[in-house]
């Protein structure tokens, strides 16, 4: 019993140590799986970064996420896992949706095909397209499947916990 609480202890340790250390593991398939970083941001964002940011949680489109399972559960407001995903446009950007595509100040984005439907058959309504607000950003996963900005619209850059670094990962996407 004393080994098997020790070893609890341990695992127990390790696992605060990692965390207070800004490390997470991406079970997702909207970025590689395996183990990020976050990184102190120590510049403003810009378009390209990849990031770990914190949905809102009072988000019509976030609050159907959660109860689809979209979201893994986390330590962001609302218990939810902060997303990895990659800046595309910032705030005074115009985002539209044209077909089935986003466009970024009229420029198509690379793998940003909306999904009329989740994988389990289920509606998925777009984000509308608009003017990226100030104080928000719009983000974007290369994954077909990811739920990002193409149905929840820019989110606040309040939510950026800072760059996402991977540490060992495995990309079997």
């Amino acid at each position: 019993m004393a080994i098997l609480s020790l070893a609890g202890l341990a695992v127990g340790g390790i696992a605060a140590a990692g965390f207070l250390g800004g490390y997470r593991i991406n079970t997702t398939p909207s970025f590689p799986l395996g183990l990020w970083r976050i990184e102190e941001l120590s510049r403003e964002v810009r378009v390209g970064d990849t990031l770990f940011i914190c949905p809102p949680a009072n988000s019509p489109a976030i609050e159907l996420a959660r109860e689809r399972l979209y979201l893994p559960a986390g330590l962001c407001n609302g218990g939810m896992a902060p997303l990895i995903k990659t800046v595309v446009a910032l705030p005074g950007q115009l985002v539209t949706i044209e077909g089935d595509q986003v466009a970024v100040d009229g420029e198509l984005l690379a793998h940003s095909a909306i999904q009329a439907k989740d994988g389990q058959g289920r509606p998925l309504a777009a984000y509308a397209g608009g003017i990226v607000p100030a104080g928000a950003l719009f983000v974007h996963s290369d994954y077909v499947a990811s739920y990002d900005s193409r149905y929840f619209g820019p989110i606040p850059a309040s939510g950026v916990l800072g760059v996402a670094r991977p540490v060992l990962i495995l990309d079997v996407r």
